[in-house]
């Protein structure tokens, strides 16, 4: 029952993630690309009505790189021209073009959208912020096909103990449903990364992921069975040799 529980959970997640997540991202996206920059001195009634960009100059007090044992974090503090108590701090993703030409003192000017500095800019050279929206929905839809497979094994794993209790070998943890977790985790992680770095449409993921992991498993199955049918042999052949003694 709680293999069950857990593939229900799976599933709505997994519907979550294509009914609110990634199309919620990508009207997010869209909606950033089609903005336009604000009328001068607009105000901000007027900036949350046109949904457009914002200009703001800004003086660097800190720019700052940290490695947290995993990824570096770059992020740059900055402050008010006019009022040195409001500061405020952005993140980045990378180091470049702008971040590693940032120091204590710069002037710099910040595009805004919907309350986010989405960019930087300083002498003609500009960097988005990680608030910035991205057409990269790849990971997310990995994410989706991950959890909607996880969801499969643990409904199809929970019906089998349900259905025999006593006999529902193959499907136990070792080795089959160790081998198909892991699969569909690392597959799902690493196909998720490429497509995000190669730039591929993200609905390819759709197809790949569930691909990748059944050729996976069909290689992982061959290689029990040839060990299996290797290791029958070798008893054969030790029994063999016990009866003609």
């Amino acid at each position: 029952m709680a293999l069950i529980v857990l593939s229900l959970m799976g599933t709505v997640l997994s519907y979550l993630a294509f009914t609110v997540w990634v199309p919620g991202q990508q009207d997010r996206y869209e909606h950033y690309r089609a903005a336009e920059p604000c009328p001068t001195r607009a105000t901000p009634r007027e900036v949350a009505a046109r949904d457009c960009l914002i200009t703001w100059h800004f003086t660097v007090t800190k720019a700052e790189s940290t490695f947290t044992g995993k990824v570096t974090a770059y992020k740059a503090t900055l402050k008010d021209r006019g009022d040195d108590s409001w500061q405020r701090v952005v993140r980045f993703s990378d180091s470049g073009p702008l971040f590693d030409k940032l120091h204590r003192g710069d002037e710099v000017t910040a595009t805004g959208w919907r309350h986010d500095i989405v960019a930087l800019s300083k002498d003609g050279v500009r960097q988005n912020t990680s608030d910035a929206p991205r057409d990269e929905h790849q990971g997310n839809a990995a994410m989706g096909v991950l959890l909607v497979l996880l969801a499969a094994q643990s409904l199809v794993f929970g019906m089998a103990r349900l259905a025999r209790p006593t006999a529902y070998a193959p499907f136990v943890w070792e080795p089959y449903g160790r081998w198909l977790a892991f699969s569909n985790i690392c597959v799902g992680v690493g196909v998720g990364a490429a497509s995000v770095w190669l730039g591929i449409p993200w609905w390819t993921v759709l197809v790949t992921v569930p691909v990748v992991v059944s050729t996976v498993m069909v290689l992982l199955l061959r290689r029990e069975r040839r060990a299996a049918a290797g290791g029958a042999k070798v008893r054969r052949q030790q029994g063999s040799r016990v009866s003609s003694r």
